[in-house]
């Protein structure tokens, strides 16, 4: 999260902190996690009135910001996402949102972005492999009678059978093309997936000729691979800010419980070698923070460093912060290998976090393709 907050920021982030510690606590988590959706429609809705699914749209289609760095400002919520193991399709929500607000026609716009605002409509991306290579890609679009039709598959999608509309990435022809197609279109088949994290769904989307009309593109032509490289990294953003989150509020309660818990009549805080530990784990949180502010003000500046400052962030964060898990569940002993404690809630989150958009290895290997570029040009 951003390390220094403006006055408006930091009454957005104690208003989401209240808000998420009254409608969401652990028990209430524990609680979805034997839902279909693993949210409740309103308070997906009360999250979109405080402004969690705005950040990314300028204010002339509806959005807005706290600061007017809307990237930023998102990294506030997934922060807290992270520390409350928060439900809610956050990250999905606001890429199509930014997709469809950045490069979408009129009409896609005054279809969706309302919805979208309001909470009332969900939509995912699909596709997203493509973004790390276009061999990558799982779905391929031909154009067929003025359209396009899909085939192939992409999976996990998250809340994939929780949205009303897919942005699709596939390789066309010239290269990747965005689509924006309905759930419930004829030839898409949506799986659900069972998922490591309690209130995160995932669904495998499968398309079978899936015909979907020329005015169902996004954007097009040669910016759409820009524009496919945004969506990566504005996830990342998201993604990156909410693991750091979730490894804070870990780490802050496993300091508390090295005080609290004694081991041979003094507190387990006081053995030298868990203070090294806690040390290493410290320094790989703030970063981690680091990175995510940086990573954010690069995003929201476009700024052409941006995609190697999102691998960096997204393999580093994934890397050390899922030791750090791993770390404070040994400090816990025996209760932090129970369900009834609440630590395992956070290792599911971050170790989902870890594998979605490519693991730590591939931002690696990103980042070794994009000096070998810069060496060559």
């Amino acid at each position: 999260m951003e390390l220094t907050l403006s006055d408006d920021q930091e009454f957005f982030r104690d208003t989401t902190h209240r808000f998420l510690g009254t409608a969401c606590p652990t028990t209430t988590v524990r609680a979805l996690a034997s839902t279909d959706a693993g949210f409740e429609p309103g308070y997906w809705r009360q999250g979109a009135e405080l402004g969690w699914t705005s950040m990314l749209v300028p204010e002339a289609f509806g959005g807005g910001s706290v600061s007017g760095a809307g990237v930023v400002d998102l990294t506030i919520v997934a922060d807290a996402f992270g520390r409350f193991v928060a439900p809610g399709p956050l990250l999905p929500t606001n890429v199509v949102a930014s997709a469809v607000a950045r490069a979408g026609t009129d009409e896609q716009r005054a279809r969706l972005l309302p919805g979208l605002l309001a909470g009332d409509l969900v939509a995912t991306w699909c596709g997203a492999e493509a973004a790390l290579g276009a061999d990558r890609a799982g779905i391929r679009a031909q154009r067929a009678d003025g359209g396009w039709v899909l085939t192939g598959s992409s999976g996990p999608v998250e809340a994939a059978c929780e949205a009303d509309e897919l942005l699709i990435t596939a390789l066309g022809e010239d290269g990747l093309v965005q689509l924006l197609v309905p759930a419930s279109a004829d030839g898409v088949t949506v799986t659900p997936l069972r998922s490591l994290d309690l209130v995160r769904r995932f669904g495998r989307v499968e398309l079978r000729a899936a015909t979907v009309p020329a005015g169902a593109e996004v954007g097009g032509g040669e910016r759409t691979a820009a524009d496919v490289e945004r969506q990566l990294q504005e996830a990342l953003v998201v993604q990156v800010a909410e693991v750091v989150g979730a490894a804070q509020r870990t780490f802050d309660f496993t300091v508390e419980w090295a005080f609290d818990r004694y081991s041979f009549g003094r507190p387990l805080a006081s053995y030298q070698e868990l203070k090294h530990r806690f040390a290493d784990m410290k320094m790989w949180l703030e970063a981690s923070h680091a990175l995510v502010s940086a990573l954010a003000r690069e995003v929201q500046a476009d700024a052409p460093s941006a995609a190697e400052t999102a691998s960096a962030a997204k393999a580093y964060a994934g890397h050390h912060l899922a030791e750090l898990l791993h770390d404070c569940l040994q400090m816990h002993g025996g209760i932090g290998l129970t369900a009834d404690h609440d630590l395992h809630l956070y290792l599911r989150r971050v170790t989902v976090g870890r594998s979605l958009h490519g693991t730590p290895a591939d931002h690696r290997q990103r980042i070794a393709a994009i000096a070998a570029e810069g060496l060559a040009a």
